[in-house]
């Protein structure tokens, strides 16, 4: 059903397709995702519960199965025959764009190897959305997906995205964007980002700003909801010092002010996360007071 017609779409040629549905609102969907779907011999999708929403709205009936991360090694070799039987079967993703993030990869691979025709129906895609809206270098980005949800493994891959020299794109729940943004701040000061939040849906938001400022503000952050985080590329200027340098910059600003001040410089002159950077800071403050007991004694 389109716009209130009854549309018969043609019988799918046989193959994997693998179709993009909307993150939140139902009418970004394709025509031709819809005349796909109507024309398949089955759909897959991670909760048939959620694309029954979507089916029910265009009036689809093609038949639904589970296909998830927990069933698809049992579900996959089934798929395949079926493949091979001469069946168009769908592939769709609770929202967006299949694969991304979602599971598939193996189901695609094993489909080309047998031979067997895939393709990609593209349409909604929450990391483009975001990157469009976020007001951010677009040129080159890096998709991370989610960040770890323990902070210590949080931190460590963050030390590593701080030398991708693009725009970063990442998902994130609400129960852990708040404690994420405090760590991205952290791990990668200076850069601007943008919080986008709903996308497509009625409580569409985005925020932009300094990633310290966003920061400062999560506390006041509506967390319900579905996150992306788009973090802006380094200066195309910004150094990144090496621990040698680092440690030169720190020794000669210890010199002459507290841990904190020379911390707060080191960041900003350094281009390394704010922990390292204090973490060495402390480390150097205590050998030089230990030299200068030795010096006393």
């Amino acid at each position: 059903m389109v716009a209130g017609h009854r549309v018969t779409a043609p019988k799918a040629r046989p193959g994997l397709y693998l179709v993009a549905t909307p993150i939140g609102n139902l009418a970004d969907i394709t025509l031709r995702a819809l005349e796909t779907l109507a024309g398949v011999d089955g759909i897959l999708c991670e909760d048939t519960r959620i694309t029954r929403r979507l089916t029910e709205r265009y009036g689809l009936s093609s038949e639904l199965a589970a296909y998830h991360e927990h069933n698809a090694e049992a579900v996959r070799p089934r798929i395949l025959q079926r493949l091979a039987e001469g069946a168009a079967i769908a592939l769709v993703s609770d929202a967006g764009t299949p694969l991304i993030s979602d599971p598939g990869y193996k189901l695609v691979r094993e489909a080309c190897g047998a031979g067997h025709a895939v393709t990609a129906l593209p349409g909604p895609s929450a990391v483009l959305g975001a990157l469009s809206v976020a007001a951010l270098p677009t040129d080159r980005f890096f998709f991370e997906g989610f960040l770890p949800a323990k902070q210590q493994a949080r931190r460590a891959r963050l030390s590593e995205l701080a030398r991708v020299d693009a725009t970063l794109v990442m998902f994130e729940s609400g129960n852990r964007v708040q404690e994420c943004l405090a760590d991205l701040a952290d791990g990668l000061p200076g850069r601007q980002a943008a919080i986008c939040r709903e996308l497509t849906k009625l409580h569409e938001e985005v925020l932009r700003g300094a990633i310290s400022d966003l920061a400062a503000q999560a506390n006041e952050l509506e967390t319900r909801g579905e996150f992306v985080l788009v973090i802006g590329p380094p200066a195309r200027d910004a150094e990144v010092l090496t621990t040698d340098q680092l440690d030169a910059l720190l020794a000669d600003l210890l010199q002459r002010s507290s841990v904190k001040d020379a911390v707060m410089h080191a960041v900003e002159l350094s281009g390394r996360p704010r922990r390292e950077v204090y973490a060495r800071a402390l480390e150097l403050a205590k050998t030089k007071r230990a030299g200068e007991a030795d010096g006393e004694g």
